[in-house]
C-alpha cells in the first residue's frame, strides 16, 4: 500500500506540474493575443509582454496556492467544508474579488513603492518591474519548497524596492510609503488577532456560557450571520457597484445594514428551528456555525482576491503601461485583461496545490472547530476588507496568522483562570470527598457566568476559613502548574518566533535578488 501511495503521489505531481506548465503557455498565448496584440509595438516589446504575463500568472499561481491556506484552512479545519468544496468556493470567490475590487491596491503596488518621475526612460521602468515580479515570484517559490511561512505582500514590496535602488538609487523609494506600509504590517496582525479573540469571547459569553445553550444560539447565530452580511454588503457597494455607480461611505453603511436587516429576519427563525434540533451541548452550538464560517470563508477569499492580486498583476500593469504607451505609472486604469489574468493565476494555483497547505493549517497549527474557525474568518476578512478599501496592500497571511494566535491567546487565558478558579474550589474542597469535588466542578463548569463568580467567592471564603483552622492553604504551585500548561498546550511561542523571523528575512531577501535580476534584464534589453 505504501509502494502505491508513492505511485500515486509521483504521478500527481507530474499531473500538477504539467497543468501549471500549460497554464503559463496559454497565459502567453493569452497575451499576444490581447494586450501584446498591437501593430505599433516593436517586437522586443512584444515578447517582453509574452514574458512578462506569464511571470505575472507564475506570481499568481503561487500566491493562490499559498495564500488560500489562511482562507480556507479553518473551514476545513473545523470540518464545516471538505478539500473540495473548499477549492471549488475559493477559486471563485478569489476570481470575483480580483476581477471586482483589486483595482486600489494594484495602483498601489504599480507606483506607491517607488517614485516613478524620477525615472525618465519607460523601458528602465519595466526593467524594475519585471525583475521585482520575477523576484518576487522565485523567492516565494523557493520558501514555499523550503516550508518557509513567508508573505507575498512582503515578496513583491521588497522586491520592487530593491529593483528601484537598483535602477536609482536609494532617493527612488517612497519611504513615506513605505513607512506605511511597515506600519500597517504591524497593525494587521495584531487587529486581526483582537478582532479574533473578540468574535470568540462574544460568542463564548453569549452562548457556550450559557446553561440553555441552544437558546442562546438560536438569537445570537443570525444577529453574527446579519454582521457578516453589513461587512459584505457595505464592501460590495463601495467596491462592486464602484464599475456602474459611486456609491459614498454613509450610504454603502446604510445600504449594508438593511441588507442585514432582511437577512436577519430572513433566517431567524429557521435558524431557531434547527437550533432546538441539536443537543444542549458545545457540539450542537457548534453545528449552527457551519454555515456561517462557510459563508465568511467565502467572503475572505473575496477579499483576498481583492487584495493580494495585486502582488502578481501590479508590476505587469506597470510594464504594460510602460512598453504599451511609453508611460509611467499613469492613472490609468489596469486592463481588463491583466485583471483577468491575476484572477485566473490564483485560482489555477489553488486547483492545482492548494490543498496540501490548507489541510496543513487547518489541522497542524492548532485545534479548531467552527466557532474558533469562524471568529478567525471573519477577523481576518474584516481586517483585509479594510486594508483593501484603504489602498493598503497589508499581509493576509500575517493578518490570518495574527487571528488564529488571537484566538490561540484568548482560549490560553481562559483555560488558565479556569484553572485559577478549580484550585479556588479545590481549596474550598480541602478534606473533602474525591467524588464530591467532581461533582461540584461539573456543576461549576456548567453553571453560567454569574452563578460561576457566586459560587467562586464562596469557595474562596470556605478555603480562607479552613486555611485559618488549620494554618493550610492551596498549593501555589499547582496552579502555576496549570498556567504552565496551558501556555505550551495552546499557543506555541517558538511558531510565532519562526513567523516573525520569516517576515524580518523576506523584505531584504527579495530587494538583494530583485538588484541582481535588474541588471540581468537591463543587459537582455539592452
Amino acid at each position: 500500500m505504501p509502494k502505491r501511495n508513492r505511485f500515486i503521489a509521483r504521478h500527481l505531481e507530474v499531473l500538477q506540474l504539467g497543468g501549471a506548465l500549460l497554464f503559463l503557455l496559454l497565459t502567453g498565448l493569452y497575451a499576444s493575443l490581447t494586450g501584446a496584440a498591437d501593430a505599433s509595438l516593436s517586437t522586443s516589446a512584444v515578447w517582453l509582454l509574452i514574458v512578462a504575463a506569464a511571470v505575472g500568472a507564475y506570481m499568481a499561481m503561487n500566491i493562490g496556492a499559498n495564500d488560500v491556506a489562511n482562507n480556507m484552512g479553518p473551514a476545513v479545519g473545523s470540518g464545516a467544508m471538505t478539500m473540495g468544496w473548499a477549492i471549488v468556493v475559493a477559486a471563485v470567490f478569489e476570481a470575483v474579488g480580483a476581477i471586482v475590487a483589486g483595482g486600489d491596491v494594484v495602483g498601489t503596488i504599480k507606483g506607491g513603492i517607488i517614485d516613478p518621475a524620477a525615472i525618465s526612460d519607460a523601458s528602465m521602468f519595466a526593467a524594475v518591474m519585471f525583475a521585482a515580479l520575477l523576484a518576487g515570484a522565485l523567492w516565494l517559490n523557493l520558501a514555499t519548497a523550503l516550508g518557509a511561512p513567508v508573505s507575498t505582500t512582503h515578496s513583491i514590496i521588497g522586491a520592487v524596492m530593491g529593483a528601484g535602488i537598483a535602477a536609482g538609487g536609494w532617493g527612488l523609494v517612497n519611504w513615506g510609503t513605505i513607512g506605511s506600509i511597515v506600519i500597517s504590517w504591524v497593525i494587521s496582525p495584531v487587529s486581526g488577532g483582537i478582532i479574533a479573540a473578540l468574535f470568540l469571547y462574544i460568542i463564548k459569553r453569549s452562548v457556550t456560557y450559557k446553561s440553555d445553550k441552544t437558546e442562546a444560539a438560536a438569537r445570537v447565530v443570525p444577529i453574527m450571520i446579519a454582521l457578516m452580511v453589513w461587512s459584505y454588503g457595505t464592501y460590495m457597494l463601495l467596491k462592486g457597484m464602484g464599475q456602474l455607480v459611486k456609491v459614498g461611505f454613509v450610504p454603502a453603511l446604510i445600504g449594508g445594514g438593511v441588507l442585514a436587516l432582511v437577512v436577519w429576519a430572513l433566517i431567524r427563525g429557521p435558524i431557531a428551528r434547527r437550533a432546538m434540533a441539536q443537543d444542549n451541548s458545545k457540539d450542537g452550538v457548534n453545528r449552527l456555525f457551519t454555515w456561517p464560517l462557510v459563508c465568511s470563508a467565502a467572503l475572505l477569499s473575496f477579499a483576498h482576491g481583492a487584495n493580494d492580486v495585486a502582488n502578481a498583476i501590479g508590476p505587469l500593469a506597470a510594464i504594460y503601461e510602460a512598453v504599451k504607451a511609453g508611460a509611467i505609472a499613469t492613472k490609468a486604469g489596469t486592463p481588463m485583461w491583466i485583471m483577468v489574468l491575476g484572477a485566473l493565476g490564483l485560482s489555477v494555483g489553488l486547483a492545482l496545490y492548494g490543498a496540501k497547505l490548507i489541510r496543513t493549517v487547518g489541522k497542524e497549527i492548532t485545534e479548531l472547530d467552527n466557532i474558533r474557525a469562524y471568529s478567525i474568518a471573519m477577523a481576518a476578512t474584516l481586517t483585509v476588507i479594510v486594508a483593501s478599501q484603504m489602498g493598503m496592500p497589508v499581509s493576509t497571511t500575517h493578518i490570518s496568522i495574527g487571528a488564529v494566535f488571537g484566538v490561540g491567546f484568548l482560549r490560553e487565558l481562559l483555560k488558565v483562570n479556569y484553572a485559577k478558579m478549580e484550585a479556588a474550589v479545590r481549596a474550598g474542597h480541602q478534606g473533602a470527598d474525591r467524588d464530591e469535588v467532581e461533582s461540584y466542578l461539573q456543576r461549576f463548569e456548567a453553571a453560567e457566568v454569574h452563578e460561576k463568580k457566586r459560587m467562586l467567592a464562596e469557595m474562596k471564603q470556605r478555603a480562607k476559613a479552613q486555611a485559618l483552622a488549620d494554618g493550610t492553604v492551596f498549593a501555589k504551585k499547582e496552579r502555576k502548574a496549570f498556567k504552565k500548561a496551558y501556555k505550551q498546550e495552546i499557543v506555541k511561542r517558538s511558531a510565532v518566533m519562526r513567523i516573525v523571523a520569516a517576515w524580518i528575512v523576506t523584505v531584504p531577501a527579495t530587494a538583494l535578488l530583485a538588484a541582481l535580476l535588474f541588471y540581468v534584464v537591463r543587459a537582455v534589453m539592452n
